[in-house]
This record gives structure tokens, sequence and C-alpha cells, in this order.
């Protein structure tokens, strides 16, 4: 099984979560790769390119993702409604590296809007996990929920607190060297088209499944 590898680098200068992703920082930072569509089938619809970066400081990992996407689409508004339907990012991480099915999901949709989980056992969500802080900006080149036009595509960026952890990250957020197991997954066109960064079992597609996700290494 390979998976994906990456260096978070870390910054000391703040990052304003804003949808731009345009400080020096990320204009520094490595992309994490080509998203990879693991269950694409013919008539599934447009293969659309992601690219993804990751940062992170004292306080908060960052993720930016910048989505080439020609029919921009979400409708959902009410947090923890199925956002996953709509155009939508997600980070799915463990910060126990041996205990990858011990992870948190957050799944945001073309407009911000966020669906969070937490699951300590890896099936079945913890009751009502609605963690307070974490921030997130979309930016849209192109007309939202407009099918008569065609569009660039949509930025998320999310600034995700390390506090938010605290039964798993004692000392209120990693060390340098510290490996997090995560992955980074797209949903495109009312889920027609799937794409992640760390490529998931062939046979079964689900996002839900910690043994597949990539590796990352918190780099200063």
């Amino acid at each position: 099984l390979q998976h994906r590898q990456y260096s978070v680098a870390y910054t000391e200068r703040p990052i304003t979560v804003d949808g731009k992703c345009d400080e020096a920082q990320w204009q520094s930072a490595q992309p994490v790769g080509d998203f990879v569509f693991t269950w694409w089938s013919e008539g599934d619809g447009l293969r659309q390119a992601t690219e993804a970066k990751m940062l992170w400081d004292d306080n908060s990992l960052y993720v930016c993702f910048s989505c080439t996407d020609r029919d921009v689409q979400a409708i959902r508004t009410e947090r923890d409604s199925p956002v996953y339907r709509d155009d939508c990012v997600e980070v799915f991480a463990s910060p126990e590296f041996e205990r990858p099915q011990n992870y948190f999901n957050l799944e945001m949709n073309a407009i911000g809007v966020q669906l969070d989980n937490y699951r300590p056992g890896g099936k079945e969500p913890a009751a009502a996990w609605n963690p307070d802080g974490i921030q997130v900006a979309v930016t849209v080149d192109g007309t939202l929920n407009d099918s008569s036009d065609t569009d660039q595509g949509w930025t998320l960026e999310v600034a995700i607190p390390f506090r938010l952890f605290g039964d798993v990250l004692p000392s209120g957020k990693p060390a340098v060297g510290d490996r997090w197991r995560l992955n980074l997954n797209r949903l495109d066109d009312a889920m027609n088209v799937k794409s992640q960064w760390s490529q998931g079992d062939r046979n079964f597609p689900r996002f839900h499944h910690p043994e597949f996700f990539g590796v990352v290494k918190f780099e200063n």
C-alpha cells in the first residue's frame, strides 16, 4: 500500500483566512501533488484538477484547496447538512499516527458551510462534535449556481485549531517531526466525480477508510 507523503512547512507569520491563499508563505508552500480519481469511470463527468497545500503554526493547521471547476454549485447553507452533495472539499485526519481509525472529518462546500465529525473509534461519530473556531473562507472565480456560463473554479482556505484535539495532543500542538495520518478529498458534480490525494481502495469507493490515509510530517 503506497501512502502519499507530504511535509507541512511551519509559518511564523500570520495567515489571514480569506479564501485567497495569497500570502508569501502560500506562494512558497509545495503542492501536495495531483489528486487521483480512484473510482472514475466513463460517463461520470469531468475530471477537474485540484491543487492543495498545507501550512502550520503554533495554533492551527492551514489547508488551501484550489479547485478547477467549470460549474460551481453549492446550495446547502446549514452546518452539518449534506455539504458533500455540493461541490465540496474535505480534510480527514488522525493526529494519533498509530491509530488512524481515531480521526476527524471536516467537509466544506463551495460557500464555506461545514460538516464536522470526530470518530474516536473509526466507525460512528462521537456525539455532536461541533467545535468552535474552525475558520473557512471561499472565493469563487465565476458565477455560483449558474450553469449557463463557464466558471474558472473556486478556492477554499481553512484553519483548523490544534486545541480541538486536546485528548490526543496534550501539549496543545504537534511537535516538529510529528506525523499525522491525513487525506484530502474532493466531491464534484453532485457526488458523480470523487478525487483524493492519497488513493483509497479501488474496489470499494469510500473516503472513510483511514488505512489508506496519507502521511504528513510537521517540519520547521
